[in-house]
């Protein structure tokens, strides 16, 4: 399933890009060697320089009869101007910023630098004494998309091996200390504790394997929002249940179920999404706390359902319909409960019941919470060692060897996590998600209230981690922090993971090519986040 998606990426990706490409040089979007009415301000003592410093101003009269495209405000862009041999006219270097018009960050991004553009003014006669009238040709463009699908697959192969070699100290520091909890026996206790339950999710694992305190370790970091430990976590637990794989380089039921787990994003404290809110100016930048639980709930229980769902179908189809049969009262009280909350939610309850849990309540929980998250990885790597060293083990002998460790899996990680940060940087860049995608998925998502400011950070989240945190910045800063939409995609990125860059790390890590379904079941537990953070938004603050 993974090859066609990636292999899907990278066609899509490559084929908008030259229909684009095409699209504009046929329009002549960009008005090659044509000349723009503008005005030169500039110093007295400019003609007996060779270069100075000036402005060029473009009304948006003159922009938009030569763009065919309409601005605001007129436009005021400082430049740099050197004389040429020619008679009035001058080589313009321009500098251009965030508020520039989206047409001329596209020509300064073609050649290479997103804030400069160079070009030519000619002087035609003088206004008075410090303006000029000019013409002035912008450097030629062309095959845009084509330069950015080659400048962003090779930055992001750079930048998939920098993630990659910035694991290395957390793999080293993380699977030292479980390797002298390890052999302390520390993992088999904790293993031990919760054996109810994850005898329940994970039935193929012996209750006292070290897969169990891994996984469990991994979940509880994420929950806490401790990303740095979650990874390393991750990976030993990956690594341990591929020592119960009869079948390697294909992925287990427990894997897919782990994994489903994880590209759920469920979490306390949304830290990330927080911090964003309160740079941009959020009266109650915490408000997201109890919509994105809500959310992630819905995305950690959909995601363990469809894994669960998977599992059945794949093992037969009499297998399907003896365990249908055997709980069909479990499957119809669940059943009830959605219905029961959708019923709640239309009438208003729900809206009654979120006034109990009151402020000071809401604010002792998330307060709890910080603490918890603050104090977690010191009293981990204390309690840990120390527990090692009560129990005679040569901890810093094991914690070298658990290091070792974690240096082999951080390097091993890299060709999949270049293959598909490559991947997806194509069908970004390409301009297929933005021109294709979202026009397409707009027909299903505008009648259930989707706004179409926010599909884009919904369609991203699942894609990088980066490219949604800029997508949800930007959008903050256009509507604002505390609006509708800017509380929606907060929670879109709090209740979400990045499930292409989990999957291609952790399978990555013990080298599965064949991830069945993994992949359809992470993106539908990203839907279900998605819808969940849009109903529980849209009730609370709508």
């Amino acid at each position: 399933m993974l090859n066609y998606v990636w292999l899907a990426l990278i066609l899509l990706g490559f084929a908008s890009a030259v229909y684009l490409d095409v699209s504009d040089i046929t329009s002549n979007k960009f008005r090659n060697n044509g000349q723009l009415n503008c005005t030169v301000e500039y110093s007295e003592s400019f003609k007996n320089q060779k270069t100075t410093d000036a402005k060029i101003i473009v009304s948006k009269k003159s922009f938009g009869e030569f763009y065919n495209q309409s601005i605001e405000n007129d436009l005021v862009i400082p430049a740099t101007l050197t004389k040429t041999n020619q008679e009035n006219l001058y080589q313009a270097f321009i500098k251009i910023d965030n508020s520039a018009p989206e047409l001329l960050k596209e020509i300064a991004a073609s050649s290479g630098k997103e804030d400069d553009i160079i070009g030519q003014i000619k002087f035609y006669s003088t206004l008075d004494s410090s303006k000029y009238s000019a013409k002035i040709t912008l450097e030629s463009v062309s095959f845009v998309y084509l330069k950015k699908v080659t400048n962003e697959a090779i930055k992001i192969a750079g930048t998939a091996v920098e993630i990659a070699l910035g694991l290395i100290g957390l793999m080293a520091m993380w699977l030292g200390v479980m390797k002298v909890a390890e052999d302390a026996g520390l993992i088999k206790i904790i293993a031990n504790f919760i054996k109810p339950v994850t005898r329940r999710i994970f039935p193929e694992i012996p209750p006292d394997h070290p897969a169990i305190g891994s996984m469990v370790m991994n979940i509880s970091a994420n929950m806490l929002g401790l990303g740095n430990a979650a990874t390393p976590f991750g990976l030993k637990a990956m690594e341990e249940l591929d020592t119960l794989n009869p079948n390697k380089g294909t992925a287990t039921n427990s894997m897919i179920t782990f994994l489903a787990i994880n590209t759920a994003g469920l979490t306390l404290i949304p830290a990330t999404a927080i911090a964003v809110r309160a740079a941009a100016g959020s009266s109650d930048p915490t408000i997201i706390i109890g919509t994105t639980m809500f959310a992630a709930f819905c995305s950690t229980l959909t995601g363990l359902t469809m894994a669960k769902l998977f599992h059945l179908i794949s093992s037969g189809k009499e297998k399907f319909l003896e365990t249908v049969k055997r709980n069909l009262k479990k499957i119809l009280f669940i059943i009830l409960v959605i219905l029961s909350v959708i019923v709640l939610s239309s009438s208003g309850a729900l809206k009654f019941l979120s006034f109990i849990f009151n402020e000071m309540t809401f604010n002792l929980f998330k307060r709890t919470i910080e603490i918890i998250s603050v104090i977690a990885i010191p009293v981990i790597i204390v309690s840990f060692i120390g527990f090692g060293a009560y129990k005679k083990v040569k901890v810093y002998e094991q914690f070298v060897e658990g290091a070792k460790e974690g240096f082999n899996i951080a390097v091993r990680i890299i060709p999949y996590l270049v293959a598909m940060l490559v991947a997806i940087a194509i069908f970004r860049a390409g301009g297929a998600m933005n021109n294709w995608l979202v026009p397409i998925l707009k027909i299903v998502t505008d009648p259930l209230g989707m706004p179409a400011e926010a599909l884009p950070m919904a369609l991203m989240r699942p894609l990088s981690g980066s490219g949604s945190l800029g997508i949800m910045a930007e959008i903050m800063k256009v509507h604002g922090p505390d609006s509708f939409i800017g509380i929606l995609v907060s929670t879109f990125f709090g209740s979400t993971e990045t499930t292409f860059y989990v999957l291609a790390v952790y399978f990555g890590a013990v080298n599965i090519k064949n991830t069945r379904y993994a992949l359809p079941v992470g993106l539908i537990a990203d839907v279900a986040g998605i819808l969940a953070a849009l109903f529980i938004v849209t009730l609370l603050y709508g």
